[in-house]
C-alpha cells in the first residue's frame, strides 16, 4: 500500500505518541513493521513521546559478584542460582587443589619430545610456551587409548562431581 499524505500524518502522530512500529503498522493496516521503521527513518523522525503504559525501569545495584558466595548458612550461590547445601557439604573442608597436590613433572632433556617425535604411545602434554625455543612435549609412555602418561592423565582428567563440589565449598 502506498504512503499517502494522510497515512504519513497518522504515522507521525502515532510515532510521537510513543507507539511501537508494530502497533503503528497494525493501526495503519496494509504495512509491515519494517515498512513503518523504514518510513520513520526516511522522514527523519527522532523524538518520541513516552507511552502511558511504559513505566520507567530502575536498575538495582548489584551487591555481590556473580561468583559462588555464601548467602545464608547452609546455602550458596553460583551465578544467580541459590543452592541448598547438603549437611555433608557444609561440614567438609575444601579439598586440596590439584595444583598444590601435583608438582610439575621434570622431564630430562633426553626424554623430551618435539612435535616430530610424538607417536600414539608418547605423552602429548605440552610444556612451556609454544613460541619459545624451550617448548617441548612430555614424551613419556602413555596408557592405552589415552594421549597422556599416567601423571598428566591425573592432571587433565578430573571427576566432574569433584569440580562442582570444589566450586560450592570454596566459594
Amino acid at each position: 500500500m502506498a504512503w499517502t499524505d494522510e497515512r504519513v500524518e497518522i504515522l507521525k502522530k502515532l510515532w510521537a505518541e510513543g507507539l511501537s512500529a508494530s502497533q503503528i503498522a497494525s493501526e495503519l493496516g496494509g504495512v509491515t513493521r519494517n515498512a513503518v521503521i523504514g518510513k520513520v527513518h526516511r522522514l527523519g523522525l527522532s523524538g518520541r513521546g513516552k507511552t502511558s503504559a511504559a513505566s520507567p525501569r530502575t536498575r538495582q545495584a548489584r551487591t555481590q559478584t556473580p561468583s559462588t558466595k555464601p548467602v545464608n548458612p547452609g546455602t550458596a550461590t553460583i551465578g544467580n542460582a541459590a543452592l541448598k547445601l547438603s549437611p555433608e557439604t557444609q561440614i567438609q573442608k575444601a579439598p586440596q587443589t590439584r595444583s598444590s597436590s601435583f608438582k610439575e613433572l621434570v622431564i630430562p632433556f633426553g626424554e623430551r619430545a618435539n612435535i616430530m617425535d610424538l607417536t600414539e604411545h608418547t605423552c602429548r602434554w605440552p610444556i612451556g610456551d609454544p613460541t619459545s625455543k624451550d617448548f617441548h612435549f612430555c614424551g613419556k609412555k602413555t596408557e592405552e587409548g589415552i594421549p597422556y602418561c599416567t601423571y598428566h592423565k591425573e592432571v587433565a582428567y578430573q571427576n566432574s562431581t569433584d569440580k562442582r563440589q570444589k566450586k560450592v565449598v570454596n566459594g
